[in-house]
């Protein structure tokens, strides 16, 4: 059975460069909670429900997180690590990690190493934190890494550690950058490690960078299911609106050069609290289109046989990028109990059962909402009149009307004090 790896996101807590460049206090929550619908029916903003804003300074959360990911069926976390030429951000929670024995769950590490800039889609102006490849960053890097990598918790493959690197193709020399790593791990008597590269960014060959393997990483390098036309947006659109069975179904059959590329799937995608008019989103993002995808790949993954297999998620907790696994007060546990279905073999679908355009699914909601509304309003007007008609009647009986007269003005003065 492979196992169940998320993508997990540490920007759950206050640094200074955020309170620097975003105002103080600024986490990931803050632009969580500024999102607003693009269109009629968009479900934003995306609010946490059993975990609440959390903090990741606190040690509770990240029990509880482990505890909940344990419970449906995910087997272990993926953390973006933010490594600026020496300089690491946003690595308390995996430091506290590493310090915390109690933390009983496996996990390896993803360089997120990209430029960090003011903008959310890694364009190199208004720059924070640069990626600059010094000639002394190749070994600097693997250095402050090595204690990580010799965790007892830290997957391996092959018996090998685990690493991706998000972006290879930006590495300057990535063969020699890797060999270097390589060479420094063997010296420190830590053996062989395995060297992951993502497929972002229109990059699809890990083989040309000495990388070992490489890990889809969608809606990176999603190329179907475009429908920005169909949708009737408030205000002028510039991003990308995707059809998730569409996108879903391309990832399961594509191909690959090398012969070793771990599957990705995602539950939901929509960054609008990050770029609102320039999001890229998924519509139709259900539990039950994720339960299928998921099922599907696990399927495709134990048909090649293939030892060490490892699935991604992406992510536990993306909330910025509409894009969790963790518990929202639309959903609930939905999402984590798809995950558990699909682990567990329970394929309850021969295909993904959402796949209704915009205007099919404007005109369901429409559809229903008039009905229930016309339910109400007639349930309403009928208990109104009835009402009247009961009121016409006790007042053309003075015996009755005289004894109910003292409850009516009792009532009236009790309801007036709450008003």
């Amino acid at each position: 059975m492979p196992k169940l790896i998320a993508f997990y996101l540490p920007q759950f807590h206050p640094i200074p460069e955020n309170d620097k460049n975003w105002g103080k206090g600024f986490t990931e929550w803050t632009n969580v909670t500024k999102a607003s619908p693009l269109y009629e029916g968009h479900y934003q903003p995306h609010l946490p429900a059993d975990l609440g804003f959390y903090d990741l300074r606190v040690k509770q959360t990240r029990h509880d997180q482990i505890k909940l990911a344990q419970q449906f069926g995910i087997d272990g976390f993926c953390y973006h690590y933010y490594w600026f030429s020496g300089k690491r951000v946003l690595h308390k929670p995996l430091d506290d990690m590493l310090a915390d024995p109690e933390s009983d769950m496996p996990f390896c590490v993803c360089w997120a190493n990209e430029n960090w800039t003011r903008r959310w889609d890694a364009s190199d102006h208004e720059l924070i934190l640069e990626q600059k490849y010094l000639p002394e960053d190749n070994l600097n890097f693997i250095k402050d890494l090595i204690p990580t990598l010799q965790d007892s918790r830290y997957i391996k493959i092959d018996n090998k550690p685990f690493l991706i690197v998000y972006c290879p193709q930006h590495i300057p020399d990535a063969c020699k950058t890797f060999e270097v790593w390589r060479e420094y791990c063997r010296e420190k008597g830590l053996g062989e490690i395995h060297i992951c590269g993502a497929l972002t960014h229109g990059n699809d060959d890990y083989k040309k960078f000495g990388l070992d393997s490489g890990v889809e990483f969608p809606p990176h390098n999603a190329g179907e299911g475009f429908m920005n036309h169909e949708i009737q947006f408030f205000d002028t659109f510039k991003g990308t609106a995707l059809q998730y069975a569409k996108v879903a179904r391309s990832f399961l059959n594509k191909s690959y050069k090398g012969d070793q590329v771990f599957k990705t799937v995602f539950p939901s995608w929509d960054n609008t609290a990050r770029t609102k008019e320039r999001a890229v989103f998924m519509f139709n993002s259900t539990p039950e289109n994720y339960e299928y995808w998921l099922s599907s790949t696990i399927d495709l993954v134990q048909s090649k046989q293939q030892s060490d297999s490892l699935i991604f998620i992406n992510a536990w907790n993306e909330w910025a990028e509409g894009c969790h696994l963790e518990p929202d007060r639309r959903h609930g546990h939905a999402f984590l109990q798809a995950t558990l279905n699909a682990k567990n073999g329970e394929r309850q679908y021969s295909d993904f059962p959402h796949m209704q355009s915009y205007m099919e699914a404007m005109a369901y909601e429409v559809n229903s909402r008039r009905f229930w509304k016309d339910i109400w309003q007639l349930n309403i007007y009928h208990f109104w009149l009835n009402f009247g008609k009961l009121k016409r009647m006790i007042n053309c009986r003075s015996w009755l009307r005289t004894p109910l007269l003292p409850i009516v003005r009792f009532t009236r003065k009790l309801l007036s004090l709450f008003n």
